[in-house]
């Protein structure tokens, strides 16, 4: 059965992922890689590839690290099946990259719990989540979650709350001497911000608008039993949960303000809603519909693209 095979983390279930992911990811881009053979862009893209599939190594470690799952693979076999799921994912190069950036600041955040090293995490969160807004300006709203965490976790300690300006002029200082040395010129505004589009036409398409229903649906049941666990857990783990919604709230915010509707948007979301409904599945309860569920997710990416 499906859920047996995944509910423990094994080599053999990162792999199927990582294949699963990878011939996704050459169906998706095939047009530009085979049209034209060219060296720079297939190591441009294989490049891309590869952050992808650090992405998903970053988040089964930070659901690991910090107990916000238990040791299964469902969290990494969601996200790829969400983000497969939508083949401009696939086709975005900032996005993807922007994804990871994030990823590795939310590793530092919610580390935090940890009481160890806070400055020093709060400056690298900070300064990954500004790193990623160079590729996609809206995940610049992640500083909520940065901010979130030291609200929760260092909240007393006054300097604390000035460190993000700090890392935050840091990046600025850095690409704009990169661009004087290389380009002649400085960083403008106009180069970094992205203005957002509120059309939503795309979303009527069948190729977006199906998946995007279903992991809706899957969100608001698997966001119950989440309530549910936030209920039981301890006074110390709450952060941590909290932390997660939060990081789901601003992430659609930034799917709403994206300057792009065409489903790439959505990466930022399938990071804690994997998380969150990773933890349905380890569950216990209704052991036949989550395994009809968890094959209907793994099937969505391929017969959607077969049907419409």
């Amino acid at each position: 059965m499906l859920t047996s095979f995944f509910s423990k983390s094994k080599p053999v279930n990162f792999l199927a992922v990582i294949v699963v992911m990878a011939l996704f990811y050459v169906f998706a881009n095939s047009e530009v890689l085979f049209s034209d053979f060219n060296m720079s862009l297939i190591a441009k893209k294989t490049g891309i590839l590869i952050c992808f599939i650090i992405g998903v190594w970053v988040l089964d470690f930070i659901a690991r690290k910090n107990e916000l799952t238990q040791r299964s693979a469902f969290k990494i076999v969601l996200f790829a099946v969400f983000s497969v799921s939508f083949l401009p994912i696939l086709r975005d190069n900032q996005v993807i990259v922007a994804n990871l950036c994030i990823l590795m600041a939310l590793r530092r955040i919610i580390s935090l719990k940890s009481h160890k090293e806070i400055q020093k995490k709060i400056f690298d969160a900070t300064f990954w989540i500004c790193i990623a807004s160079l590729f996609y300006f809206w995940s610049i709203l992640f500083l909520i979650v940065v901010y979130s965490g030291i609200l929760m976790y260092t909240a007393n300690y006054f300097k604390n709350w000035l460190i993000p300006a700090v890392a935050v002029l840091a990046v600025l200082l850095l690409v704009t001497a990169f661009h004087i040395i290389f380009y002649d010129r400085f960083y403008s505004f106009q180069a970094w911000f992205q203005e957002s589009s509120f059309n939503f036409q795309l979303y009527n398409e069948p190729d977006l608008f199906i998946p995007l229903s279903i992991i809706l649906a899957v969100s608001f049941w698997t966001l119950f039993y989440y309530f549910g666990l936030f209920k039981k857990a301890s006074i110390n783990s709450r952060p941590t949960y909290t932390l997660v919604l939060i990081t789901l709230l601003v992430s659609v915010a930034i799917a709403v303000f994206s300057p792009v509707k065409n489903g790439s948007e959505f990466i930022f979301f399938f990071v804690p809603l994997s998380i969150i409904a990773s933890n349905y599945f380890e569950s216990k309860r209704e052991k036949i519909f989550k395994e009809i569920l968890l094959l209907g997710l793994i099937l969505m990416p391929v017969l959607i693209p077969i049907f419409f």
